[in-house]
């Protein structure tokens, strides 16, 4: 060990390398709710792509196990190191290369967070559109996992927003994929194949992301409904009346009201319409003119009443605000109410009322409260389980994701499988398929050092 030390701050340097009781609590794990922590022989800190490279090919000689970190923020266990392994810390690679205003893109590296992109974006009224719900979230962090969130409505997850990356393989190889352009057909796509890999194929050092005009009117409409059922069935309808929704999210009335309790939030809703509710449905739009933004907000009251909404608010820029951040928040107030494992399962979005009719069947016969709210324009279910019992859980969890999955959905939408969620994806993908992604790690990983234990053992 004492040899592999100096070798790693041969490569990055002495104050770049932590050992022993150096490696803070943080480093050893991620958000997940189920994740055990473990403890890392090494956390490095390369400052440039060179350095990532040296790492690896010293990695990959010594098989050490090494596990991709951005700013910890994952809730599948992904960012969890392989005890005596190596974490390779983003941190210091953080640095926005180019905004190129005439190509709509932007080039970052990996430790670049969502804030600190969108404060250098704001000035050239531009935005990188994919805000998973939390900003100090990393864009290499976000690339492996292909992150969503509440605008992917209207603008799509991550890898709708990456063109090119550049990674380094286990091999210690630098690779390009992609580029300044939005269309290829010039063999595989590895931008692609990259875009999700949880840190199991290669670890990406650059991306080159693609930039949307910033669009200067907003409005947010809420909308409460008496059943959740008439949520999710307004849902297609509002999708399909042509005012492109920037933000199409759904709330339960637990969550709604674990949200107003644990935050404060006010949105000036009366008493006997929040007794009445029991599910909301939040409608963000947004246009170039405040003129037209007033014409699709009228048409879009309208159809919510139409559609059995018990009244339509249209907030205020300040309660607004406080909504969005509030359901921004939302796992942070599951986790803090204890809730035992979360799920961001992923149905087509005219199956959300039959999935949630089938979920609440399983609340029932499990006796386990399930709550949630969602990105309920695509189809994005995230549910709080509580339920401690862990063979109870087990069935639980297993049935959700059976459900989905025979309604022609997926496991996971935006948190990945991760360590967490491979169990389930083991018992319920189609093993031929899991077997092919198995020849594809090890041509990209023939040691198997890239977090093993992510995704399949």
């Amino acid at each position: 060990m004492t040899d592999i030390t100096s070798q790693l701050e041969g490569i990055v340097g002495a104050a770049n390398v932590l050992t022993g009781s150096a490696i803070a609590a943080n480093y050893q794990r991620d958000e997940a709710l189920t994740a055990e922590s473990a403890v890392p022989a090494y956390v490095v800190h390369p400052r440039s792509t060179e350095e990532v490279s040296a790492l690896l090919r010293l990695a990959d000689t010594e098989r050490i196990p090494v596990t991709a970190r951005g700013s910890g923020t994952g809730l599948s266990g992904a960012a969890v190191p392989t005890p005596g392994g190596m974490v390779v810390c983003f941190e210091h690679m953080n640095r926005v290369l180019e905004i190129d205003t005439d190509n709509y893109v932007a080039v970052v590296q990996p430790g670049v967070t969502l804030d600190a992109l969108d404060t250098e974006l704001e000035p050239q009224h531009l935005v990188y559109p994919v805000y998973p719900g939390e900003y100090s979230a990393s864009i290499g962090g976000n690339v492996n996992t292909n992150a969503g969130g509440m605008r992917a409505v209207k603008y799509g997850v991550t890898r709708h927003q990456v063109l090119g990356l550049e990674a380094v393989l286990a091999s210690g190889d630098v690779i390009r994929t992609g580029g300044k352009y939005v269309k290829a057909t010039s063999g595989y796509d590895l931008t692609q194949l990259v875009i999700g890999s949880e840190g199991t194929l290669a670890l990406v050092t650059e991306a080159t992301l693609r930039l949307h005009p910033r669009y200067p009117a907003q409005a947010t409409i809420l909308a409460p409904f008496p059943t959740l059922q008439g949520v999710t069935g307004a849902i297609p309808r509002i999708v399909g009346a042509g005012v492109e929704p920037l933000i199409l999210e759904y709330i339960d009335m637990l969550t709604m009201a674990a949200l107003r309790a644990t935050l404060g939030l006010e949105l000036g809703i009366p008493d006997d319409v929040k007794q009445e509710a029991l599910a909301y449905l939040v409608v963000m739009l947004e246009d170039t003119h405040e003129s037209r933004l007033e014409e699709d907000v009228g048409e879009l009251a309208g159809l919510l009443g139409n559609l059995g909404a018990i009244d339509v608010y249209v907030l205020p820029p300040k309660a607004a605000q406080d909504l969005i951040d509030a359901r921004e928040k939302a796992f942070w107030v599951a986790k803090g109410a204890n809730a035992d494992d979360i799920v961001d399962i992923v149905v087509p979005r005219a199956a959300i009322p039959e999935y949630m009719a089938k979920v609440a069947e399983l609340q029932q016969r499990y006796e386990t409260l399930i709550a949630g709210c969602g990105h309920a324009g695509d189809g994005n279910v995230h549910l709080s389980v509580f339920q401690p019992d862990a063979d109870k859980r087990h069935k639980v969890m297993r049935e959700m994701f059976e459900i989905g999955l025979d309604l022609g959905g997926a496991i996971s939408a935006e948190h990945g499988i991760g360590t967490e969620k491979k169990r389930y994806f083991a018992e319920l993908e189609d093993p031929v398929k899991i077997e092919l992604l198995r020849g594809i790690k090890r041509t990209f990983d023939p040691h198997g050092i890239l977090n093993p234990g992510t995704v399949f053992d």
